[in-house]
């Protein structure tokens, strides 16, 4: 397919060879192979007459181009391209010119193109995801006991764990993985039902016909032609619409600890990447960049192929031609994102350091709850509450750590001062041993992520 030069930026070329205008053709000329020879199998042609056909099925072989515009006047690319096909057979064996797409129609060999072209896709995707899992799953159990600001409301909120956090950044990416294979098997299936579904061309050989083309391009048998039911299709296309979403909220996190004034995590530099034309002291995460725009494009696809589902009677009139134009998109973002994230996971740049600065420059105040927790034993939640908002106020009034005005409040307040244990109060402000929690789940959680990996790879 062509695309612009901005799009090229946000995808790759592999992903772009997979639905490139010769392999969408060339894809619809193994679906008129094997239907031919499906056909010679079944007794419904000469076997001649299907090498006949065989013989020209090659993309190289055409005027591309040509077809393309002559299809945009027929309504369909499929019509132009079986005239050419048609013709070309006609040059070598009249008799076989006559059985080339027989009992067939033009959404069959397009959709079925579609499906080719779509498992190459897939392909495509999970390899980006087994490598971009690989780097999380290893990051996250480096960084178990590494210790982060965990934010909400874009503020800091408490400390957690380093490897938690990563740990929520690779599950949604195997879960992506297992439902993407998921709705494949479902989705990836041969079109073939002839004018109106029926396959009443081929009369009771029809459905012999269909097994030995599916098998020929190894795709599942369809119950029934889907020229217009299209919901496992369509939610095919959302799984990769969701899964370019789940790649934006790793982006976004990312962008945003990688924040001069944060400095947690740097994608990797040299040769020229990240830099400005204009300050030679920025170091862009154009990774991140690439993942979030592609994010940012994919609602609208998603929303297209729903828009489309509304397919009047046996066959759509414009809603199928609107999902046909939306479907790469999809793909072209998608491995954009991954790619794009693999490169910066491959060499990205943790500072621990700076992420204990950062927790440190905060006087304790993550700590806030934790203390307030531990109040509450002695003096009830409500007003442990209330005591630490006050306290939590004069540390900011003062410039003073949390756990020193606590402290100094403590020994104002002797009955107070006897039932807390102060050695025990300073623990609660270590930021390594306040990772405990996030740790405990982050290990449970990376027990049943690593066995659905182990899974997905013996596939």
């Amino acid at each position: 397919m062509s695309v612009s030069i901005f799009d090229s930026f946000l995808t790759t070329t592999d992903m772009i060879a997979v639905f490139d205008d010769t392999a969408i053709v060339q894809a619809m000329f193994r679906f008129e192979e094997a239907l031919a020879q499906a056909q010679a199998d079944e007794g419904m042609m000469e076997p001649a007459a299907a090498r006949a056909i065989a013989g020209v099925c090659n993309a190289q072989l055409y005027d591309i181009p040509a077809i393309i515009s002559a299809g945009r006047r027929a309504g369909s690319l499929a019509i132009p391209l079986v005239k050419e096909l048609t013709k070309t057979v006609a040059l070598y064996d009249a008799q076989a010119a006559g059985k080339v797409h027989w009992g067939s129609t033009s959404q069959d060999v397009i959709d079925t193109a579609m499906v080719l072209a779509t498992r190459d896709a897939l392909q495509l995707l999970d390899d980006g995801l087994h490598d971009l899992t690989g780097h999380l799953l290893q990051l996250a159990e480096r960084h178990l006991a590494t210790p982060v600001l965990a934010r909400t409301l874009m503020q800091p909120a408490q400390v957690t764990s380093f490897g938690f956090k990563l740990t929520g950044w690779l599950a949604p990416l195997v879960r992506a993985r297992l439902r993407l294979r998921e709705s494949a098997s479902r989705a990836l299936q041969l079109q073939l039902g002839g004018a109106v579904g029926t396959l009443a061309v081929m009369g009771e050989q029809g459905p012999a016909v269909a097994g030995r083309v599916a098998a020929a391009l190894k795709l599942k048998v369809a119950d029934a032609a889907w020229h217009t039911q299209r919901d496992e299709w369509v939610r095919l296309g959302l799984e990769v619409a969701v899964l370019s979403g789940s790649l934006g909220k790793l982006a976004t996190d990312l962008s945003l600890m990688a924040q001069g004034e944060i400095a947690e995590l740097a994608e990797p530099s040299g040769n020229g990447r990240g830099g400005s034309s204009a300050m030679p002291h920025k170091r862009n995460p154009v990774s991140a960049m690439i993942a979030l725009a592609a994010a940012t494009r994919t609602p609208q696809h998603a929303a297209a192929l729903l828009a489309s589902m509304g397919q009047q009677h046996e066959r759509g009139l414009g809603n199928w031609q609107a999902e046909l134009a939306e479907w790469p998109n999809l793909f072209l973002s998608a491995h954009g994102a991954l790619q794009a994230l693999n490169d910066a996971f491959a060499g990205l740049q943790i500072d621990s350091a700076r992420m204990l600065r950062n927790i440190d420059a905060l006087q304790g105040l993550v700590f806030a709850e934790a203390a307030s927790a531990y109040l509450a034993a002695a003096i009830g939640k409500q007003a442990a509450h209330a005591l630490l908002e006050k306290m939590t106020g004069d540390a900011l009034a003062s410039q003073r750590h949390l756990a020193d005005v606590i402290e100094e409040t403590l020994k104002q307040d002797d009955k107070l001062h006897a039932h807390v244990d102060t050695a025990h109060l300073r623990t609660l402000f270590d930021p390594v041993a306040a990772t405990a929690p996030a740790q405990r789940l982050a290990q449970r959680q990376l027990q049943s992520l690593r066995a659905d990996l182990a899974s997905l790879n013996l596939k």
